[in-house]
């Protein structure tokens, strides 16, 4: 769909405004928005303001997360009072923008908090503030954003705002409001549909692995009650008559290299779930003699992150590539090499998938950092078909799941085309690139 220009336009003179309506202004966001530095009361709850969840209590950040925060002490003079209409700005505002905030509470000093003085209806500003326009614009203001640096109100008045009619500002805020919702249901939409994808596939796979690929064949009591029955040519043991496991080498960090013509050493967070990434690398400078050639790693190797090896997406286990190499087994890590009796794409499978999940997750030890030992591996019954039918089923299995990843993937490049168009529209909306005035009225019409 497409929508009309202003019939005039004008040189605002701001460069991340460019051309906008004959009828539009540019002030000084020092004139439209001030710091609010109110005390907090002993009574106001703590707000976190963060880029996936906008402004919400930390006690709901925390349970959103999963992760805990760090709380100010109350009763300090640390903490400024935020009330619904604000505006916060934080670390990372140069990254999403600012956020609207709809309650009231406390925030810390690392938070800016903004109110408004004149001109600004709120929701009109809070499609501008997270606007990739006015996002690359505060980015501007500063060089060295780091870790640990705040972005602070005297980045913020270095960008001049658009003054809009408050009346226009309604106008296109409710527009923004009812199109961006259009998009954010159709998202959602299509988010579940990958989330229904992931349960089929790991349907196909968990029953490939415990029943077989022939739904006639006779079935038999396998006695391990996270996989039930199995066809009754299959066998049933302990994966140490099957596998054998190999833990890494106590590389000491101390004497990490950082030259690249080094071996890599494979470490539990290059292990991801079905992928080995080499975004963080340490590297280990090989002597002769050192005695290191049993951890040497090959193309084709299953390994398994030891500690937290089940995270959101599944277990950390994958294949090495020919890419991957040279590498060095770290410790932490572990090598599952297959017997002759397994074929390693089969014990890929079995042990990604869900029911094996389900009975790998009360096996893992440690509070803070859960973890999984060689012997507990070894100890896990596993359901064992003869050697030509596990390759039939991982052949079953890669056919499968290369289907449904072909699926997810459209899906998530149509997702992704659906947040550049909702990106694009607010753009364009707040710097009045095309006129929405009375749409949202004439459609409601």
């Amino acid at each position: 769909m497409s929508f009309p220009k202003y019939a005039k336009y004008q040189d605002s003179g701001v460069t991340w405004l460019g051309e906008i309506p004959a009828h539009w202004g540019v002030l000084r966001s020092r004139r439209m928005f001030g710091v609010r530095n109110e005390a907090a009361l002993d009574s106001d709850r703590q707000v976190t303001a963060s880029q996936k969840w906008g402004v919400i209590y930390q006690s709901e950040f925390v349970e959103r997360e999963g992760r805990r925060v760090v709380e100010t002490i109350k009763g300090t003079d640390t903490l400024r009072r935020v009330y619904p209409g604000d505006f916060v700005i934080s670390l990372r505002s140069f990254q999403g923008g600012i956020e609207w905030c709809r309650i009231e509470g406390s925030v810390t000093f690392h938070y800016v908090v903004l109110r408004q003085l004149k001109h600004v209806h709120e929701p009109f500003f809070a499609h501008l503030f997270k606007s990739s326009r006015y996002i690359d614009a505060l980015r501007s203001t500063t060089n060295l954003i780091r870790d640990g640096q705040d972005l602070r109100f005297s980045h913020f008045i270095q960008v001049d705002l658009p003054l809009v009619p408050e009346e226009e500002q309604r106008e296109i805020a409710a527009f923004l409001d009812r199109e961006t919702s259009k998009i954010d249901a159709l998202v959602a939409e299509q988010r579940r549909l990958i989330e229904l994808l992931k349960e089929k596939r790991q349907a196909v796979i968990s029953h490939a692995v415990t029943k077989g690929l022939n739904p006639d064949v006779r079935m038999k009591p396998s006695g391990v009650e996270w996989f039930g029955d199995v066809p009754s040519n299959w066998n049933v043991s302990k994966c140490r008559h099957f596998i054998h496991v190999l833990t890494g080498f106590a590389f000491p960090s101390a004497q990490f290299s950082t030259d690249e013509n080094d071996w890599r050493l494979l470490r539990g967070v290059n292990v991801g779930v079905g992928l080995i990434r080499w975004d963080d690398v340490a590297y280990w400078k090989r002597l002769p003699g050192d005695n290191l050639d049993d951890f040497e790693m090959s193309a084709g190797d299953l390994v398994i992150g030891m500690d937290r090896p089940l995270i959101a997406d599944g277990i950390r286990l994958a294949r090495l590539n020919e890419s991957d190499l040279p590498c060095l087994l770290l410790q932490r890590v572990a090598s599952l090499k297959a017997g002759p009796s397994v074929d390693v794409d089969y014990l890929a499978a079995l042990i990604s998938s869900r029911m094996f999940v389900a009975h790998f997750l009360p096996e893992t030890t440690g509070v803070s950092v859960p973890h999984i030992s060689p012997d507990q591996i070894l100890n896990f019954e596993i359901p064992v078909p003869p050697i030509a039918e596990q390759r039939l089923i991982a052949a079953f299995i890669r056919k499968e799941t290369s289907r449904i990843d072909d699926l997810a993937q459209q899906i998530e490049m149509a997702i992704e085309l659906l947040q550049e168009r909702r990106t694009t529209l607010i753009s364009a909306a707040v710097t009045g690139k095309i006129d929405v005035r009375h749409l949202a009225a004439t459609e409601a019409a």
